[in-house]
């Protein structure tokens, strides 16, 4: 588990260059702070930080085969490489280490760019081929690795974060204004553009080949559901039960101890509870909650800002971890301790991202990292098994749907013209296709508010657009299935890894801990894919199988159908405090707010969350939590890549 970073040498001696590069690995230092390698060239220079997990004395990087025609940079880890050494050694090649990355060298050696698709793990990985005179990357089928480019004639600049860009003197750093409509709908960035212009993220299951100035990206795997109807329920929860525990058993190869996330959900409790089975001394656990500590009045607050959803899941957590036999420790972050640690997180971040749970990671990402070097996580069962309730939001569509078209456009349309009610957005979005009616196209703003909250826009704003490509995919990947089946392919390709898997990726780096999902896995996936929906989704259950899975294991009834919660916040309650409103109301009346935002709009919301009373319908539809969290987020990002705080982010190499 690594950093890399590099561009092609188009600019400056080999001196300089090394100097840059340098600069720009030091940037990520916290991704690699054991150790450090360089390769440069006069075609290219490659930079590599790492954090020691397999193989700790060998493995050094950019490693290189016999002769030094390939040189590798690579991020991640290869749960299958010793079954492809074994097979590479038939073929005649020799190992000079015990790790995964030399499995890499001579696989590309052996196979090309065929070696990626034979990868079972999580990879972002940079082949220099010196025969060849062009560079590969590529990216893990999950999305799991971050790789970002920057591609300007002759130029691609590389690495696993975009902050390291920064140190190249020739390097743009430009906003992507035209993608605020976009992040304000969906939180995060729902393609391959970030909020840096002409700054891109390598797609999931991709590799690109750079040669000669031109960039050729290629897939090398797609997700294609293929549905298997001869297996019953129960049958399906033993596969799931085994499959599962063989990719946990693959995914604590480590020569370095490691432990495990808990948060008191079915996701984590089973990755943890297949861990504390492999091992006979044990297992620490890792868990995060937060201190609401004051008065009743504030209590009740939090209770009634959660709809009935608990606050954190800390005593569930902790129940589960005396029931199975496991070793937790636990951290609460207190209101200060979370606002103030937003500038960190989304300089970490790199992208603006507008979730609220990335600061909880952050924080249990920091205890675990004081005890361990790894951790395995929950991440992506919900993806695949059908977890999130934005399914069961579709399977309701998915009834709305059999009336005609043409009569939902009209409804939608009268619906759009109207003050709010109930039921109005239900009218909006059922009024087109599956895309119109994603929910996280709007999961912030719904479209007809955009223009109100971004100054200067006057839209029309179309957030479904965005998503129609993805959808379009879906029909055929999942051979025309239903609505949730799509919804759920649409998740595993966009949200997944734009959302779920940076935030996990970039808040545990922060600390220099390697984070693992054993639900993202090719044979965990190779299951999934083949789920009847109502397997996965019902008009009472969602995840099905896999909670049959864990009650085959003989979790505790509270766990095995505990329902779906987000990764809960008191951020509601908190909002209303003079701690949080006069912090943000200073953000809500920069100069950077006036310059993006109308803001006399952003105060009206931050004003009405505030005065809310939780206890009436009237005073709970004043809510705007999400809405005003997500321009916040953005707020403190630009702050720290454009404001005054990025001054200290100028290159350290002068050049003419």
């Amino acid at each position: 588990m690594c950093g890399f970073v590099g561009f092609t040498a188009v600019d400056f001696d080999e001196g300089v260059n090394r100097a840059i590069v340098k600069d720009m690995a030091d940037r990520i230092i916290h991704r690699g702070p054991d150790d450090e390698g360089f390769f440069v060239n006069d075609d290219v220079a490659m930079g590599f930080r790492r954090l020691s997990i397999i193989d700790l004395e060998g493995s050094h990087q950019p490693m290189q085969n016999a002769d030094g025609s390939v040189t590798v940079t690579f991020n991640g880890e290869i749960y299958n490489f010793q079954e492809l050494r074994a097979e590479l050694e038939g073929m005649g090649y020799q190992f000079k280490t015990n790790g995964d990355t030399e499995t890499i060298v001579h696989g590309y050696e052996a196979w090309g760019t065929g070696v990626f698709e034979r990868l079972r793990g999580m990879f972002a990985i940079a082949i220099w081929d010196a025969k060849e005179k062009q560079l590969v990357l590529a990216r893990d089928i999950f999305g799991i690795k971050p790789l970002y480019y920057q591609h300007e004639g002759n130029r691609l600049i590389w690495g696993s974060e975009i902050k390291s860009f920064l140190a190249h003197p020739r390097f743009k750093k430009e906003l992507n204004r035209e993608a605020l409509p976009q992040y304000l709908c969906f939180e995060y960035m729902n393609d391959s553009q970030t909020m840096f212009k002409d700054v891109h993220k390598m797609t999931p299951g991709h590799f690109m080949v750079f040669k000669d100035g031109k960039a050729t990206i290629e897939c090398f795997y797609k997700i294609t559901y293929k549905i298997d109807r001869s297996k019953g329920l129960e049958e399906w929860a033993d596969i799931i039960k085994d499959t599962f525990d063989e990719s946990v058993r693959a995914h604590e190869i480590a020569d370095v101890e490691i432990g495990s996330f808990l948060s008191g959900g079915i996701d984590s409790s089973l990755a943890a509870y297949c861990m504390g089975q492999h091992h006979d001394e044990g297992v620490k656990t890792f868990s995060v909650g937060y201190d609401i500590t004051g008065s009743e009045e504030q209590r009740d607050k939090a209770e009634n800002a959660g709809f009935k959803i608990k606050l954190d899941e800390l005593k569930d957590a902790r129940e589960f971890a005396e029931w199975a036999g496991l070793s937790n420790k636990d951290v609460q972050v207190t209101a200060k301790e979370f606002l103030d640690i937003v500038p960190t997180e989304q300089y970490h971040m790199d992208e603006p991202l507008g979730a609220p749970s990335a600061i909880p990671l952050y924080f249990v990402s920091q205890l675990a990292s004081k005890e361990v070097k790894v951790v395995q996580s929950g991440e992506g069962a919900d993806e695949l098994f059908g977890g999130y309730w934005i399914y069961h939001d579709q399977y309701e569509f998915s009834k709305y749907f059999k009336v005609p078209r043409a009569l939902r456009a009209a409804g939608g349309a009268v619906a759009q013209k109207l003050p709010p009610f109930h039921g109005r957005h239900f009218a909006m979005r059922g009024s087109g296709g599956p895309e119109k009616s994603y929910q996280r196209a709007c999961m912030n703003y719904m479209w007809d508010e955009v223009p109100n909250v971004l100054k200067g826009y006057n839209g029309p704003c179309k957030p479904w657009e965005w998503c129609k490509p993805h959808f379009d995919e879906a029909a055929v990947q999942t051979g025309g299935g239903d609505v949730i089946t799509q919804t759920q392919y649409v998740d595993m390709v966009s949200y997944m890894p734009y959302d779920i898997c940076l935030k996990a990726d970039r808040m545990s780096m922060a600390h220099s801990l390697e984070l693992r999902v054993p639900f993202l896995d090719k044979k965990v996936l190779d299951v999934a894919l083949q789920l009847p929906t109502d397997c996965r989704v019902t008009d009472e259950h969602s995840k099905y199988a896999l909670r049959r899975a864990a009650a085959h294991l003989g979790f505790p009834q509270k766990v095995a159908d505990m329902p779906k919660q987000p990764f809960i916040t008191p951020l509601t309650v908190w909002l209303q405090t003079d701690l949080y409103y006069e912090r943000i109301k200073e953000a809500f009346t920069s100069p950077a707010a006036h310059e993006f935002f109308n803001v006399d709009y952003l105060m009206k919301m931050l004003d009405d969350h505030r005065s809310a009373d939780f206890s009436t319908q009237e005073g709970r539809s004043k809510l705007k939590m999400m809405r005003i969290w997500n321009v916040y987020c953005f707020l403190c990002w630009y702050e720290v890549f454009f404001g005054e705080t990025s001054k200290q982010y100028a290159p350290k190499t002068q050049v003419a």
